[in-house]
């Protein structure tokens, strides 16, 4: 049996949504990890991780950002530099790459200060991180607010060049897959009858050969 819901439920406490719709938590539809990187106002590394995005294009290839604040470094940098770099980690950094999170200060090299390689990208003045597998150099294109007066802003950029570890290129290697590659965010889901919350949690792919019996 299915159950419907246009409103959020009453097990739901919104004072623990943290600014997120309360069908970010009902649905839990994971999405990738990525860490984007640029120059903060004053040349310092800035490192945002990120969850809410999505790729796509006809003859160019877009990064649709759709929750990015209007209060943090990202947000600043993206808009005083005109360029980021999409960097995707593999599980072995993953906590590097989160600890950017902490060393987030305006004066700190956040690339450098969580363990991480900070490398300058070939076509955009931004930084890169060496150790991610797969980096997206980006140009801003344009913003929207889904609500008027918003926190946050939907943000695309456009992907100008990309540089991607020669082993994750073949699925006999390392490849873009499983264990070494693609992270994703699984969201801490949450029952909408009972309010109840299961854990974060970070989520690979496995092709599971489906479309080999097509």
């Amino acid at each position: 049996m299915k159950k419907e819901y246009s409103e959020c439920p009453q097990s739901i406490d919104k004072s623990k949504l943290y600014g997120f719709s309360w069908m970010e938590y009902v649905l839990a539809i994971p999405s990738p990890l990525v860490a984007v990187t640029g120059y903060k106002a004053n040349g310092k590394p800035n490192a945002a991780m990120q969850s809410w995005c999505t790729f796509s294009g006809e003859e160019e290839y877009y990064c649709l950002f759709s929750n990015v604040s209007k209060y943090g470094h990202m947000y600043s940098s993206l808009k005083e530099s005109g360029c980021c770099v999409v960097n995707f980690p593999s599980k072995d950094i993953f906590m590097k790459c989160m600890d950017t999170i902490k060393n987030n200060g305006y004066e700190d090299d956040e690339i450098t200060a969580s363990g991480l390689t900070a490398e300058p990208a070939s076509k955009i003045n931004a930084p890169r991180i060496k150790e991610c597998f797969l980096n997206l150099e980006c140009e801003y294109k344009w913003e929207k607010e889904l609500s008027p007066n918003a926190d946050n802003a939907v943000i695309c950029v456009k992907v100008v060049n990309v540089c991607m570890d020669e082993d994750r290129c073949r699925a006999g290697k390392l490849g873009r897959y499983g264990e070494t590659g693609y992270l994703y965010n699984i969201r801490s889901a949450r029952d909408p009858e009972t309010g109840e919350t299961e854990q974060a949690q970070v989520g690979i792919i496995e092709p599971d050969g489906t479309y080999d019996k097509l």
